[in-house]
């Protein structure tokens, strides 16, 4: 069993920044792939980035490349959503996610991922 826990969401201007962080608990978080995504009302929860156990690899979904960046540090089991350029269409519920197989992959299906935090909204006003 893993316990997430996202943070950091919030309120901001479009073309701003922020972060946010998942602390995680349970599970092994070193060995464990993890993801981000988003969710609009009425709208299929979206893929956004994922990152592998060793945070040596990345993916992430077109609409955020070059502005996003996804990281982690295990000695603190959190994983982490740098944000940057913020854009009114990345207004959502951000979600962390970790997937129970080989911590080697990178997941972008939401099927794929076993443990999912609570979420945190993120508005962008322009």
């Amino acid at each position: 069993q893993v316990q997430l826990v996202e943070s950091g969401g919030g309120l901001v201007q479009a073309g701003g920044s922020r972060r946010l962080s998942c602390a995680a608990s349970g599970r092994t978080f070193s060995r464990t792939a993890m993801g981000w995504f988003r969710q609009t009302a009425g709208e299929a929860r979206e893929f956004v980035a994922a990152i592998t156990w060793s945070g040596g690899n990345t993916y992430y979904a077109d609409s955020v490349k070059g502005r996003f960046t996804i990281s982690r540090d295990n000695a603190k089991n959190t994983v982490y959503l740098q944000m940057n350029r913020l854009k009114p269409e990345d207004t959502a519920v951000y979600y962390c996610a970790a997937a129970a197989g080989s911590g080697s992959y990178l997941y972008t299906r939401s099927n794929e991922y076993d443990y999912w935090g609570q979420g945190t909204q993120v508005t962008v006003c322009s």
